[in-house]
């Protein structure tokens, strides 16, 4: 282990939620489908709760291969903070004065640039900056958010760069809770939950306040594409200035955010960290909302083009493709392939366990896992990224009306009850689906302007042991310890 990988001793880590033990005490699998086994010193290392404090080689080992794999992550026993003095807050905007002065009012002491990218009336942002003593930096003509954050990033003088849109409510707190990961010196990158600002209103607004694309959930994660949380919005993100290069890619009008993620992931763990929340002013006028998902899909085709698979819309293995293919099918053969082709999985993963004291047992619950995330998969092939082609095969086949109507209203009461929204399940899953058709045409939309389907393209495996739509994997268990 390198010097640049070494945790700090006291450091502590948890298994993360989704990472399931095996009864015989030593063996772990995430949702990626990667496949850990410790050995007896690991083992010991690790308490009831499932966390390891590090306090020697082996516990540091653990500890770090646990975080690399995206099987735990840091926690916190201590409430002790450690302060915002060497963060500066980065502040892209075009005019949108009131939301600087709310935003630099909840971080007063916190050294800010505030980016203004052409604004009209750059006069009402120079009296709020002069206000709170933030450093105003002004593009005469707009360039473009990405170009606003990368002129605050190159005046930027301290190690720790907070980036923050003019529409979040933030405070120096929660900059402190996400400067603790920082102690980790391979963390590149990392954001917190993004809620709406006021969680009660109209339909669309206790919609959103559920299902955001901007709010990635309750449990904390390691980000990286494939992953159960694959990206992290920039309307608030704290990085390392060295983990950065070169910036955001100023050519990319969307999804510029994802792009420097995936960046920083390639060489820096990037972490995402629900305790710490802002708020976000979400749009709640419908056409406003429909639009900004489409422009959110149009988003993969550039994305396909700088990182390939990465974007792709679905995992296939052999036994996923042929879950996926007698799903769709609606055959009378197709629960015979289903069923085959979990029961082939089933012998793998016995096989794999065998050493465990429960082979079969451990074999059944990845199973279940697997056939979870394959349905899931299904799913949202049929209701969100070829929407279009199932939407125009509905008046012709029945099997496509079939596929998508059964797809849109399972997907939905599975979210519904997961995110448990102020919001009665049928007008959750009508908005639902609405939200899946704007990115799916937004999805083509960007596909035809790049003029390439890469990011309609599936990553198709061989036979591994990949068990979730979106993960890593790894075939080879890695002993720590």
């Amino acid at each position: 282990m390198s010097e640049s990988d070494v945790l700090p001793t006291g450091f502590e880590v948890a298994l993360s939620a989704s990472t399931h033990r095996c009864t015989d005490g030593r063996t772990l699998y995430g949702e990626a489908g990667t496949i850990v086994r410790l050995r007896s010193a690991a083992v010991a290392r690790l308490d009831a709760h499932g966390a390891v404090r590090v306090t020697d080689r082996t516990s540091r080992v653990l500890a770090r291969t646990l975080l690399d794999r995206g099987l735990a992550a840091p926690v916190w026993r201590d409430a002790a903070l450690g302060g915002t003095g060497d963060i500066t807050l980065v502040v892209p905007v075009r005019d949108r004065p009131d939301g600087v002065d709310r935003l630099l009012a909840g971080c007063a002491g916190v050294p800010a640039i505030v980016v203004d990218d052409g604004s009209r009336d750059p006069a009402a942002l120079r009296v709020v900056c002069e206000r709170y003593g933030a450093r105003l930096l002004r593009h005469e003509h707009s360039r473009g958010p990405a170009a606003a954050r990368n002129t605050g990033l190159a005046h930027a003088a301290t190690e720790l760069v907070a980036f923050a849109d003019s529409d979040v409510v933030l405070g120096a707190d929660t900059l402190e809770l996400l400067r603790r990961h920082f102690v980790d010196p391979q963390v590149g990158l990392v954001a917190p939950r993004i809620l709406g600002l006021e969680p009660d209103g109209g339909v669309l607004h206790r919609y959103e306040a559920a299902s955001s694309s901007l709010d990635l959930g309750a449990e904390p994660a390691l980000v990286r594409p494939h992953a159960r949380v694959s990206y992290v919005p920039s309307a608030m993100l704290l990085a390392r200035k060295s983990a950065l290069g070169n910036g955001f890619d100023e050519s990319m009008q969307v999804a510029e955010d994802v792009d420097l993620v995936w960046r920083v992931s390639a060489q820096w763990a990037v972490r995402y960290e629900p305790e710490a929340r802002v708020r976000h002013e979400h749009r709640v006028h419908f056409d406003e909302w429909f639009a900004r998902r489409m422009l959110y899909g149009t988003g993969a085709a550039p994305l396909a083009t700088r990182h390939g698979s990465a974007v792709a819309p679905a995992v296939l293995t052999p036994w996923t493709a042929a879950v996926t293919a007698g799903l769709l099918a609606q055959r009378r053969w197709s629960p015979v392939l289903v069923a085959g082709a979990s029961a082939v999985l089933w012998c793998r993963l016995r096989h794999r366990f065998a050493d465990s004291d429960d082979p079969a047992g451990s074999a059944t619950a990845l199973t279940k896992v697997a056939l979870r995330a394959a349905l899931e998969q299904t799913a949202s092939i049929a209701t969100r990224h070829y929407v279009p082609v199932f939407l125009a095969l509905a008046p012709f086949s029945r099997r496509a009306r079939r596929a998508y109507l059964v797809s849109a209203v399972a997907a939905g009461l599975v979210d519904h009850r997961r995110k448990q929204p102020k919001l009665d399940p049928v007008r959750f899953i009508g908005l639902r689906a609405l939200d899946d058709l704007a990115y799916g045409l937004g999805l083509w939309q960007g596909v035809l302007a790049e003029r390439s389907p890469r990011a309609l393209l599936p990553l198709v495996k061989g036979v591994r042991l990949d068990v979730t739509r979106r993960g890593r994997s790894s075939n080879r268990p890695c002993r720590a310890g």
